[in-house]
């Protein structure tokens, strides 16, 4: 088998295997793509599945020194690692090309990350905020305004937001139900509360929107301007013009909105392994990062109030 045809296999496994998302399909054939492409000018050659399996920790390390030398993340290289991981991986199962010196590097290391929530008030501003943009349709602002009622009250990505079908949707409201089945990472499934503040903007999002009526069942609920299904990148937008309009951190992302559902429920609470099942984090070690970030709360709020806080 050649390269060529090893990486197409390995693709259509991640596919129906997987089951990654397109985009994230994308990322990982660009980093693999990166990685044979640095090869090919280290080794002189295009490399084959031959020359894989003898590559030595010092050609990997030349590959991630390489990154470090153009300035990219450690984050990037992380991932871009990760991938090629994932690609030598797959070889070795199929039993095209067995390296053994891959598992002796290290992943690069990555500072400790700790969600970044907004405060309660800092939400309910940029909830209600109107950065009054005289060209925007009226349909549009309801729309917006479902949409980060559903990643703020139920805590879902903003890709389970926005792969909400037409169907899925039109069902929930027929039944009265106000639980939402949510297929999100790792095809796995979990049941999602929603706020009647929620169910209340989808309702006026849907009965105003031009396009959902003649929309076919499969189709997006949350769609854009011209009909289509709706981009993140126009959810992003949004948000970043809110916060903007309230002078807000640039740390206020969509997924902020996402880590401040937790972060409140927890501050109020709630109990990390509910929270876990509500986000659908496959493990409570990744839910158990916002007691970090409560922590961090409680201990400002304990230097600004205790007596002997104070005392120098």
């Amino acid at each position: 088998m050649s390269l060529a045809d090893a990486q197409q296999a390995w693709r259509d496994w991640l596919k129906s295997e997987r089951r990654l998302a397109a985009h994230t399909l994308v990322a990982y054939e660009h980093d693999v793509a990166g990685f044979l492409g640095f090869m090919t000018t280290y080794l002189g050659a295009p490399p084959t599945l031959e020359a894989l399996a003898r590559l030595k920790p010092a050609e990997f390390r030349a590959w991630l020194a390489e990154r470090a030398h153009q300035g990219l993340a450690r984050s990037s290289t992380a991932r871009a690692f990760s991938s090629v991981r994932s690609f030598f991986g797959f070889l070795d199962r199929r039993g095209l090309a067995h390296n053994a010196s891959i598992g002796s590097i290290q992943t690069p290391k990555l500072p400790r990350s700790v969600p970044k929530a907004l405060s309660e008030r800092d939400m309910g501003e940029l909830l209600e905020a109107d950065p009054a943009e005289k060209e925007r349709d009226a349909w549009i602002d309801l729309r917006d305004q479902a949409v980060l009622l559903l990643l703020y009250g139920a805590g879902l990505r903003i890709g389970e937001a926005l792969s909400l079908t037409k169907a899925t949707v039109e069902g929930l409201l027929a039944a009265g139900q106000d639980t939402l089945s949510i297929t999100g990472k790792g095809n796995k499934t979990r049941l999602v509360p929603l706020l009647p503040q929620a169910l209340e903007a989808i309702v006026a999002y849907r009965d105003a929107c031009p396009w959902l009526k003649a929309a076919k069942p499969n189709h997006a609920f949350f769609m854009g301007a011209r009909g289509g299904a709706l981009d993140p990148a126009i959810v992003q937008k949004r948000v970043r013009d809110l916060r903007h309009h309230l002078g807000l951190a640039d740390s206020v992302t969509p997924h902020a909105l996402r880590h401040s559902f937790a972060t409140h429920l927890l501050g109020a609470g709630g109990d990390l392994r509910t929270i876990q099942e509500l986000l659908g984090h496959a493990s409570l070690s990744t839910t158990q990062r916002y007691t970090d970030v409560d922590a961090a709360r409680l201990t400002a709020v304990y230097r600004d109030a205790h007596p002997r806080a104070k005392v120098r």
